[in-house]
């Protein structure tokens, strides 16, 4: 006999490939439905059963598919002993086992067998499986793994064999009606072979007489299982149902005073899934009078330093005018705004295991003051140093440790809590929620989103639930991806652009599908908005201030903190250890100076001395004179390790010190250079010299400071990769599938160059009068046309109006040509870094633009082929010719050299090779 079988579940296993045994990882089953047949296909038995839930719910998700809810299953279903018991006795009587993608109901009710450690012979039992290679091969669908054919789905080999679409009803007893009809007619079409059957040779011929005609379904009625739940529902609030408690007048008041600040904000650096820039952020803010605004970027905190700036600001240029208005006798307009940093956290189980995917919940984590800042940081670094996996990632145990100075936002649908109330069941959710509380009370908060989406609802009628009982405060936040409503189509072809999707490929999920965001109600919505979206609840709006008041501003501009130099111990002073002065630093470099200086003039001069001692004086005032004893260690180093060095580039050649240190080979006193170019007086800076190495000894000084600093202490330094305006035209048109030809004709009518502080949106919206002015006439001709093209109501005009939204977001990132960092400790308790491809050092969050700016000491570490080439060249000569060179030692003024650069032939020559530097050279 054939026992044709099928289950709904709680949802789907985290891993497909886990043993029965591992009752964490497979769904509970809530429905099973049988059909036990004879060997001629006649009905023998047919039982349907809803399972009642012990112990666990039935999540929305699950219940969305199936339409069983836990208030139904409790009603009408019974135990589960109960039915691994009946279920049995219908195994007993069959000879096989059948279904469609069978494998997984097996291991469904393998696994409750464990769990209750009853014992069945399903285990031992041959399966028929009518979803195999076999039947993919008569259906010849395109799309399967490694070029194959697609596996059928229940509806498609319905369709197949009898011409008629199957809407899958997601409920066991349908399912298992059509699979038996599909299987039985593959008998009929002895598709199966009779040694799969164990059959005789006749079998078939008597399958056919016995079932004459096409095999039918059996006609049993299928209760709407949606319908029924929905009813049960219904009935089962209006008997809990309350009266309603009127809000009070005060929170009427403190609701109708509140000030509301978004705090869930995705920015550009949350790279190609937001289009919102820093700066309009904060003019969103500003621009809605909000108090606060948060940053909560994707795993990174890339924008962490740009943003606070960006803030800072805006309040300096609020508290002027504020000023200048109350000075002449008016009211302040402008609202200051406190910058609240944050991170959304992927959270998993173990952030070291990389054995198996598990992208984790995604959890929101702001910082109170300063040091809760650094704990971001320090979790943000970890998250890509060790836990990287698909995404980045870290776990409860880096959060326990780092949970200090930390307010913790319960997160969007993909929340822990929000994710297990949908996915897994309340009973889960509730103890997710018990552990965040334990471990943040009172910083901990429920978030409620209101997108205007179904599954959001359901989960903040359990959030609003929780937090009653276990007495967590509400915030009402959206979770915001662009600044402006009508800004969603921009963000929906970025996303497409990441995901390398054409935007008509409808938005869901599985083969031909693409991902989307499932409204256009993503966008920073005003105070006003979202007091309308949280009327009913005003504790949500109010709380919302709490949360800024637990906040304190703070900046994160710092002075340049340089790794500790050791210094011989006849030029310690003991003042250093207590002030953390450089006294000795300062002694210990005018002793190598000196030194450097009897090697270099042999004759001190009085005129040298004096350049000399003004110089030093002025290293001594900046406080950086470990500055120029990092970098005459290395580079003298290099030299011993055979490693060339440049001669000298940039104002650095002005210093006589560096020139003495052997840092620059140039002598500035000797050729009138001004060492006010490097460093003034008058304006302490942090001084800058560039050092260049050949290309192929760049790597060993590297690992020389490595070894020196540790490498914890050294690193690179991020590139941020932006949609230039081609770019973001090309991306655009490719979603919209607008022809390349099309594209290409748009792109280039873009200036080769673009004028200072212009871009396409500027183009589009200036003057006509203004755009001429700032180009050439061939190039304003361009854009004039451009600009038509823009205006015109169709695809072409589309792309250009969405590109210049996409225009500057952030496409990639990067890692500085030479740029190194290097910190006087482990670099993650200065800034968040993270990892990249090709290097195995750290690098830095923070660009070049910032990076001395947030305290960290940069050198250039230039790799130039050019050195290279004349090492080479040098070593050719001495080995063929025995003559020994020295470049440092060429005169300045040889004719022939300028004979050559006379008659442009510079190649190889470094800054002079192009053929531009070519052409000027014999012009001039």
């Amino acid at each position: 006999m054939y026992l044709i079988f099928d289950t709904e579940t709680t949802g789907l296993p985290k891993r497909w490939d886990a043993p029965i045994t591992d009752v964490n990882n497979w769904p509970r089953c809530i429905q099973i439905a049988w059909q036990l047949h004879d060997e001629m296909g006649k009905l023998i038995e047919h039982q349907d059963y809803l399972v009642k839930p012990e112990g666990f719910n039935i999540p929305y998700d699950a219940e969305r598919i199936h339409g069983i809810s836990t208030e139904l299953a409790q009603a009408d279903g019974i135990s589960l002993s109960e039915v691994l018991e009946k279920f049995n006795i219908a195994l007993s009587k069959a000879k096989f086992i059948v279904g469609q993608n069978l494998g997984f109901d097996v291991n469904i009710m393998g696994c409750e067998f464990h769990r209750l450690g009853v014992n069945s012979p399903m285990s031992l039992m041959p399966v028929l499986d009518t979803c195999t290679e076999v039947t993919a091969s008569l259906l010849k669908l395109p799309g399967g793994r490694g070029g194959r054919f697609k596996l059928p789905t229940l509806t498609e080999l319905h369709e197949y064999l009898f011409h008629k679409p199957f809407a899958e009803a997601h409920n066991a007893t349908a399912d298992v009606e059509a699979t038996t009809r599909c299987f039985l007619e593959l008998i009929r079409r002895e598709v199966f072979t009779k040694e799969e059957l164990d059959v005789p040779s006749g079998y078939f011929e008597d399958f056919k007489n016995y079932n004459t005609g096409e095999i039918q379904l059996i006609g049993l009625r299928h209760i709407n299982l949606k319908a029924a739940s929905d009813k049960i529902r219904e009935s089962f609030q209006k008997a809990q149902e309350t009266p309603t408690v009127a809000t009070t007048s005060g929170t009427n008041k403190a609701f109708a005073e509140a000030a509301y600040a978004h705090l869930h904000n995705h920015t550009q650096f949350s790279v190609l899934q937001s289009t919102i820039a820093i700066n309009d952020l904060v003019k969103a803010s500003a621009k809605f009078k909000m108090p606060a605004v948060a940053m909560t970027d994707t795993a990174n905190m890339m924008g962490a330093f740009h943003f606070v700036s960006a803030v800072m600001n805006h309040n300096k240029a609020a508290s002027a005018k504020n000023k200048t208005l109350v000075d002449s006798g008016e009211q302040p307009t402008e609202t200051e705004i406190k910058p609240i940093v944050g991170c959304e956290f992927n959270i998993c189980d173990d952030h070291k295991d990389k054995t198996k995917k598990d992208n984790g919940y995604q959890v929101v984590l702001l910082a109170k003051n300063k040091k809760g800042y650094h704990h971001l940081a320090k979790m943000s670094s970890i998250a890509f140093t060790d836990g990287f996996y698909y995404v980045p990632r870290i776990d409860r145990n880096v959060v326990e440790k780092y949970k200090e100075d930390l307010i913790v936002l319960s997160g969007n649908l993909y929340g822990e809590i929000p994710s297990k109330i949908l996915n897994v069941g309340e009973n889960q959710a509730e103890e997710a929620l018990i552990w965040w509380k334990q471990q943040f009370g009172d910083d901990f908060y429920l978030e409620l989103m209101r997108h205007k989406q179904e599954d959001e609802n359901r989960v903040n009628q359990t959030l609003i639930a929780f937090a009653k009982k276990y007495d967590v405060k509400l915030i009402a936040t959206n979770n915001t991806y662009y600044v402006n409503k009508e800004d969603a189509n921009a963000h929906d072809i970025l996303l497409c652009v990441k995901d390398g999707e054409k935007q008509a490929t409808p938005i869901g999920r599985g083969r031909g599908y693409r991902y989307g965001m499932p409204n256009q109600d993503y966008y920073f919505k005003s105070g006003d908005e979202m007091k309308q979206i949280f009327a009913d609840l005003p504790e949500a709006i109010i709380n919302i201030q709490e949360v800024i008041d637990k906040v304190e501003a703070y900046s994160l501009y710092r002075d340049v903190l340089l790794p500790k130099f050791d210094i011989p111990e006849e030029f310690f002073v003991t003042e250093d250890e207590a002030d953390g002065g450089v006294r000795g630093e300062n002694k210990y470099l005018r002793h190598l100076t000196m030194m450097g200086a009897e090697k270099r003039y042999g004759d001190i001069t009085p005129d040298i001395q004096e350049r000399l001692d003004f110089e030093l004086l002025t290293i001594s005032n900046s406080g950086y004179p470990g500055y120029f004893l990092i970098v005459q260690d290395f580079i003298a180093k290099a030299r011993e390790m055979d490693v060339s060095v440049g001669p000298g580039r940039g104002s650095a050649a002005g210093s006589a010190v560096a020139y003495c240190l052997g840092i620059t080979n140039i002598d500035p006193i000797k050729y009138d250079l001004l060492f006010e170019r490097f460093l003034n007086p008058d304006r302490v800076s942090m001084p800058d010299i560039d050092i260049d190495f050949d290309d192929e000894g760049r790597g060993r000084v590297m690992d020389y400071v490595i070894q020196k600093y540790g490498k914890s202490q050294v690193a690179q330094i991020i590139t941020y990769g932006k949609m230039a305006t081609k770019s973001a035209i090309r991306d655009t048109a490719r979603v919209l599938d607008l022809p390349l030809f099309e594209a290409d004709r748009i792109a280039k009518l873009i200036p080769g160059m673009m004028p200072s502080k212009w871009n396409l949106a500027r183009f589009l919206a200036e003057d006509e009068g203004e755009v001429k002015k700032a180009l050439r006439s061939e190039e304003f001709d361009r854009v004039k046309e451009l600009i038509a093209i823009a205006n015109d109501k169709n695809l072409a005009g589309e792309t250009i109006q969405q590109a210049k939204i996409l225009e500057g977001s952030m496409r990639n990132t990067g890692i500085h040509a030479c740029g190194v960092i290097i910190t006087p400790s482990d670099i993650t308790n200065f800034v968040p870094v993270t990892t990249a491809k090709d290097s195995d050092l750290y690098v830095t969050q923070f660009d070049n633009s910032v990076a001395e700016s947030a305290g960290l000491l940069k050198m250039d570490f230039l790799g130039l082929k050019t050195l290279t080439l004349i090492k080479d060249t040098v070593k050719l000569v001495k080995y063929r010719l025995n003559i020994d060179l020295d470049p440092d030692t060429f005169p300045i003024d040889d004719k022939e050299t300028y004979e050559l650069f006379q008659r442009g032939e510079t190649v190889g020559v470094f800054q002079y090779e192009s053929p531009g530097m070519q052409k000027y050279m014999k012009d001039l």
